[in-house]
């Protein structure tokens, strides 16, 4: 098995309802919610509950280290929370007429690319593969770039700052989301070849 699929992660509990494991849920809870600020116009609400939930990210696994409360479960649940709030995002995004539909696309692509891979994971004993930098990079690229391609947008404040910098953050965002899936595909063929 190559080194960087070898399980590194200790558990502390197996509970689910911890309190890291809440704050997840009620984060995933939040993204329609958000969603809907979005498509209905209520920017500074979306952009006030983006900033809420990207530090409950952030509070999640500051609290499973300090209580003791690392799950697996909850390992799974933020990179999840992180995807889906970025898909919910553009497609609303792509609702209000701010983003193109290929934007869109590109995105979904590469999380269908990586669905894709289950079944082959599942067939080795594995459920997902660890997190890369590449990915948490992407992901907190297009996590800054959304908010700012809202505010940009002619349709919300219209800030040409905010519109240029969020294209060029959402840009390196994308391409850095990509570059970590094409990492997944990489580990999970070498899997697939050493067993």
């Amino acid at each position: 098995m190559p080194s960087s699929l070898v399980p590194q992660q200790q558990w502390d509990t197996d509970a689910v309802w911890t309190i890291p494991n809440v704050i997840s849920f009620v984060r995933l809870l939040g993204i329609p919610a958000f969603c809907w600020l979005i498509v209905i116009g209520n920017d500074l609400g979306a952009i006030i509950l983006l900033v809420v939930f990207g530090a409950t990210d952030w509070v999640d696994g500051f609290v499973a280290r300090r209580l003791k409360q690392r799950t697996q479960l909850g390992a799974r649940l933020d990179p999840i929370a992180d995807r889906l709030y970025i898909l919910a995002t553009v497609a609303a995004l792509m609702f209000r007429g701010l983003v193109p539909w290929w934007f869109v696309m590109i995105l979904f692509a590469r999380d269908v690319m990586l669905a894709c891979l289950l079944p082959i994971l599942k067939r080795h004993g594995l459920v997902s593969l660890p997190v890369n930098y590449v990915g948490k990079l992407g992901t907190l690229l297009l996590l800054f770039a959304l908010p700012l391609i809202l505010l940009g947008g002619h349709s919300s404040i219209g800030w040409p700052a905010a519109h240029w910098i969020g294209w060029f953050l959402g840009v390196a965002g994308a391409l850095a989301y990509w570059a970590a899936g094409l990492l997944y595909v990489r580990e999970t063929l070498h899997l697939a070849k050493d067993r």
